[in-house]
């Protein structure tokens, strides 16, 4: 889980490991309790409660995941994270290309914008 002393840019890259897991309470720890996540396809989620049960809702058929780093930037309270999600439900996979946009504060995931292309997704699973 994140940790102050780490830099931003570690923290991400430790959030973006940790979804190997595929536990929603352990991702969720990852942010304020007052955070904010935009799936961009969908609408913004906020609060750490609400964040979990959406990682829950639209992660909960992948069978395994594992993000690629293909570049990561930091700049101060600002994380910009280019990655290759590969999600697998079943005997199905997806290499879906992934923008984040992370706000930090204190060490944590403050707000968090994700940018692909849903149809690349449901073509995938759909």
């Amino acid at each position: 889980m994140s940790n102050i002393s780490m830099s931003n840019k570690g923290v991400i890259r430790d959030f973006i490991k940790a979804w190997q897991s595929l536990d929603a309470e352990r991702l969720g720890g990852y942010f304020t309790d007052d955070g904010i996540y935009h799936n961009m396809p969908a609408e913004p989620v906020q609060g750490r409660e609400a964040i979990v049960e959406f990682i829950k809702g639209f992660a909960g058929g992948w069978t395994a995941t594992e993000w690629e780093v293909v570049s990561i930037v930091e700049d101060g309270d600002l994380v910009i994270a280019e990655r290759v999600d590969r999600i697998d439900i079943g005997e199905k996979h997806v290499d879906l290309p992934c923008v984040g946009i992370f706000e930090m504060q204190d060490g944590k995931i403050k707000i968090w914008r994700d940018y692909f292309d849903l149809g690349t997704y449901m073509k995938a699973f759909g």
